[in-house]
């Protein structure tokens, strides 16, 4: 008896648009920094949201930025980006854009974070500014994390471990309203927040910072909370939705706007991974990626690509990054 190879067969992603059909996201573009090149920003950009080709031949796009790169659409259409240029660093500094390619300082936001209710112990410290803009009440919000223990070369991770998410709104990112305060009401090291509203609910989608054992096996994951209101309370997190040591999560819509694709990286630049769902409530199920044979991988990015943010963009306003910028020629195989 002859007995013939037996392939596995993965199905696609969900989430692409039948042939002939218009995409309710027409592109996407990710704003990154790059494993050799730490804190810049970088552009990449798809179409499907799941094969992503380097913009600029792999260089950076605006010199003066610095920071883990998170961009925001607010009110007119503009744009805006936070950074700052070290977590030691007292400022958080934010550009605006009309067009994503020419950006220019917009304002500079100190927070006082000793005056932070229920967190007078806080150090000087602001990881990763993210901003995010709430229809509904008009305003921003914009969330970073600080500690408020120093660690040590016995115990680094009491450091991050102790890592809070605080907050602070603007109605214009040029005022902020009070002191900073804490989004979360349970005690859990968090960084990488970002907040996103979809059906009525809020997500905060984060990184649980503690160090994973076996009495804390969520520990270094992707999970989500959940609130009905943009300032909490908020749930406490779900399961994780990523393996453990992932960071950096950032989401978009499928190109028919039915499914939703949570981006995380491996650290410290290892690779990216990607996680499916139909419902920011789960299931969540990893597609294949970075496996190195193409046959498998469902998605792919430029190579040492880091940890920034991926947001939807217009046809024209992709045609107009790819015409100012030039795109590379093949989409990499991971």
């Amino acid at each position: 008896m002859m007995f013939m190879p037996v392939f596995a067969q993965q199905p696609n992603p969900p989430g692409q648009v039948k042939e002939g059909g218009k995409p309710k996201n027409e592109a996407y573009l990710f704003a990154h920094m790059t494993n050799q090149d730490y804190g810049r920003l970088y552009y990449s950009v798809s179409k499907d949201g799941l094969h992503w080709q380097n913009l600029n031949d792999g260089k950076r796009v605006f010199e003066d930025y610095q920071g883990h790169p998170d961009i925001v659409k607010g009110p007119q259409g503009k744009y805006y980006i936070a950074g700052n240029t070290s977590d030691s660093s007292p400022d958080i500094n934010i550009w605006v854009s009309e067009d994503l390619i020419s950006w220019k300082k917009y304002s500079v936001y100190t927070p006082d974070l000793k005056a932070t209710s229920g967190y007078a112990e806080a150090l000087q410290r602001i990881g990763a500014p993210k901003l995010f803009y709430d229809d509904d009440s008009s305003q921003f919000i914009m969330t970073w994390h600080t500690p408020h223990k120093e660690g040590s070369k016995e115990d680094p991770e009491s450091y991050w471990a102790s890592q809070r998410t605080l907050y602070v709104l603007s109605k214009d990112l040029k005022t902020f309203e009070g002191p900073p305060q804490r989004l979360f009401d349970w005690d859990l090291g968090t960084i990488d927040v970002i907040i996103r509203k979809i059906d009525g609910s809020y997500y905060a989608i984060l990184k649980d910072e503690t160090y994973p054992t076996l009495y804390w096996p969520t520990g270094k994951t992707i999970r989500i909370a959940r609130s009905g209101s943009l300032l909490g309370p908020y749930s406490l997190p779900q399961d994780p939705i990523s393996p453990n040591f992932r960071e950096a999560p950032t989401l978009i819509p499928s190109p028919d706007g039915d499914n939703w694709y949570l981006y995380y990286e491996q650290y410290p630049g290892v690779s990216y991974g990607l996680s499916i769902s139909d419902n920011l409530n789960g299931p969540w199920y990893q597609a294949s990626g970075y496996t190195f044979f193409s046959d498998w991988d469902k998605y792919s990015l430029p190579s040492k690509v880091r940890h920034g943010c991926m947001i939807t963009i217009s046809n024209e306003e992709y045609n107009s990054l790819v015409s100012e910028f030039g795109i590379s020629q093949e989409i990499e195989k991971n």
